[in-house]
């Protein structure tokens, strides 16, 4: 982008999030008369101050520079009654879910509702165990809206039956880039940072593309050792959904994620937290606080007192607004399958459409009638027939029925 289109976009989303020149300014550490020159165009750009400029005004985007989800929750129930979970606890009908014989962890069996898996057992030391991943969430929020219950409701009702937290994963995205991922490696690696953690770890990653040309994936840090029940990891999101999905990277909504990934114990606590406090900011930075700092170098000064760093204050709070537990509903599609029916088999059928208009013969034709659609494919089809409404159970006893 040459310094006119910049200019003039970053005009526009100024007086968009009504913030006036001085005050973004004073953001950049630049004087009022100094932006000005730059707004009319008077003053030349070096990359250095574009870069400042642009993560400055998007920390007054009116649509959260942060926010905060829920990105992985697993909990295991005392109960070998599966059904009684789903409709007491998910509060959706079974009779919209596919039924599987086999699971994971050990779990002889499963019931999948999308992205959303149940896994069962008749081990009583095993019990049912739910599972959203990150899909999986987003899902599970698509019912919640429709049952008009929170995250908060939902953790309770998950405590209330008795379930034992497994796994929470807390993700802080930012719209802004805020977290300069490869900033915070050059900190880490040239001992700026504070922290509790034992282990950390840093990631450039590459993967060969079609033209075997290495396509950047991004960059990683872990803080703390992924085998502990406790760890953080702050990665470039943008690049990893280039790399899932082919979104260009400057299209993406999030530039960065920092996510705080606990097991078991500490996962009950964080959610005991989140029902105490219903403040998923609090419970988060807390932790954050509790374990990491990045500083900037004051070689004069013991390291624990070295000035925390002025993005990374910003990041946990410092002179910023509030972030909220955010939900961003995605029901499930038949786009994932589309999808892979796109890239992976499309050319081959149309090579054999060729071959039979070439040939004079049906053997796609034939090929598809001779086709039988297993379980998972009429259960996809059950689901795009149904509307979230229909798949969620409003009959959902009150009080405990014992079950527990």
């Amino acid at each position: 982008m040459n310094d006119k289109n910049f200019i003039e976009e970053l005009r526009q989303k100024r007086e968009e999030y009504g913030v006036t020149q001085t005050r973004l300014a004073v953001a950049c550490g630049i004087s009022r008369e100094y932006y000005n020159r730059i707004e009319k165009g008077k003053q030349p750009l070096n990359d250095e101050l574009r870069e400042v400029i642009e993560k400055q005004i998007e920390r007054f985007n009116p649509q959260e520079p942060l926010f905060l989800l829920i990105d992985y929750f697993r909990v295991r129930f005392p109960t070998t009654d599966a059904l009684a979970i789903i409709r007491d606890v998910l509060q959706l009908k079974s009779d919209y879910m596919l039924y599987e014989d086999y699971g994971k962890y050990g779990y002889e069996s499963k019931y999948v509702l999308g992205d959303i898996n149940i896994m069962c057992s008749m081990q009583e030391h095993l019990g049912v165990l739910l599972e959203l991943k990150g899909k999986g969430c987003r899902q599970m929020e698509c019912y919640l809206l429709a049952q008009e219950r929170s995250w908060y409701d939902f953790m309770l009702d998950c405590m209330t039956a008795g379930g034992v937290m497994k796994r929470l994963d807390l993700a802080i995205n930012d719209r802004a880039g805020i977290l300069d991922i490869p900033k915070l490696k050059e900190k880490y690696k040239a001992g700026e940072c504070v922290s509790y953690f034992r282990m950390q770890k840093d990631y450039s990653g590459t993967e060969k593309c079609g033209s075997d040309l290495p396509k950047n994936t991004g960059e990683t840090l872990y803080l703390g050792s992924t085998s502990s029940e406790l760890y953080m990891c702050a990665y470039q999101k943008n690049y990893e959904q280039y790399v899932k999905n082919g979104t260009e990277i400057e299209d993406m909504e999030i530039k960065n994620r920092f996510e705080i990934r606990m097991k078991n114990e500490r996962a009950y606590y964080a959610v005991v937290d989140l029902l105490t406090y219903r403040d998923a900011e609090r419970t988060a930075f807390s932790i954050i606080n509790h374990y990491v700092r990045f500083v900037d170098r004051e070689d004069d000064k013991p390291k624990s007192q070295w000035i925390t760093n002025d993005d990374w204050a910003w990041f946990v709070g410092e002179n910023r607004e509030p972030i909220r537990l955010t939900t961003k509903p995605e029901p499930y599609t038949l786009q994932k399958a589309l999808h892979w029916l796109q890239r992976q088999v499309a050319p081959t059928i149309k090579m054999v459409q060729a071959l039979d208009r070439e040939n004079h013969t049906t053997i796609l034709k034939d090929m598809i009638e001779q086709a039988e659609l297993k379980d998972k494919h009429k259960h996809l089809l059950q689901l795009e027939k149904s509307t979230i409404e229909e798949r969620i159970d409003t009959a959902v006893p009150q009080e405990n029925d014992g079950i527990f």
